[in-house]
């Protein structure tokens, strides 16, 4: 219904507060959409974050699912049991204390001694000494030396092969016998006097004594004194042996 200008001025005031009204219901309705549009906004983030969240209990279970393996009290994959370990070593190797005194000594220390005092070195000097004392009626227990090496010797860390073994022992005889032809050279050509032949069985004797007793050999007195004139009437023979034949040369 229209209101001209001649409308009575109470249907004309009733007009205007009724568009008045309706302008406030309309901002009220945008308002509310507003207001909603930012809500659903807000709940939008909300689920963002849930995720997040979810993803971090996802990680939380996870670290909590490894430390649980970790804990295990069963064996590690892939790590050996101590315990199938030692079942494994021979009772004869379990029992060898030959080296027990180098416990704790490193492979490049015990080396560099005999390498100032000796030709051998100590790889050579361990595996022989295994090899005499694993010696049986067909052979040297070549594969069962090899095999238990770090645990017969403290300060070997690798196990070898019996080939490596066999290559060890071989050297190590050669070297003997090398230094066993050079000594005996030494004190038949007349270089060294009686005495200072003397000095240098004395040092040779210290050393191989010092060794031994490396090796658990318990030498009493007895048996050092016993030893050392052994060897000296060895070198008195070996010295008259070569001046009759130095004698004999020169009559011819």
């Amino acid at each position: 219904m229209s209101h001209g200008p001649d409308a009575p001025e109470s249907e004309r005031t009733a007009s205007s507060d009724s568009s008045a009204d309706d302008d406030e219901s309309r901002r009220a309705t945008e308002n509310d959409v507003d207001e909603g549009a930012g809500g659903v906004g807000e709940k939008s983030d909300d689920v963002d974050d849930g995720a997040g969240g979810t993803g971090e209990r996802a990680d939380d279970a996870a670290g909590a699912t490894g430390d649980g393996d970790s804990n295990d009290d069963g064996p590690m994959p892939g790590v050996p049991d101590p315990e199938s370990e030692e079942s494994d070593v021979p009772e004869d190797v379990q029992k060898y204390a030959r080296f027990t005194k180098m416990d704790g000594a490193q492979y490049d220390r015990v080396n560099e001694f005999l390498r100032d005092r000796t030709y051998i070195t100590a790889r050579e000097w361990a595996i022989a000494r295994l090899c005499s004392d694993f010696r049986t009626e067909t052979g040297v227990e070549m594969t069962k030396i090899g095999e238990n090496l770090p645990e017969l010797v403290p300060f070997m860390t690798d196990t070898y092969t019996p080939q490596a073994v066999n290559q060890a022992r071989s050297s190590f005889e050669d070297k003997v016998r090398t230094a066993g032809a050079t000594f005996l050279y030494g004190a038949m050509c007349d270089f060294f006097t009686a005495e200072e032949l003397d000095d240098v069985m004395y040092e040779s004797t210290e050393v191989a004594k010092f060794l031994l007793e490396v090796e658990g050999v318990d030498l009493s007195v007895e048996d050092e004194l016993e030893a050392e004139e052994r060897i000296s009437s060895v070198m008195r023979e070996v010295r008259e042996a070569s001046e009759q034949l130095r004698d004999r040369d020169e009559e011819e």
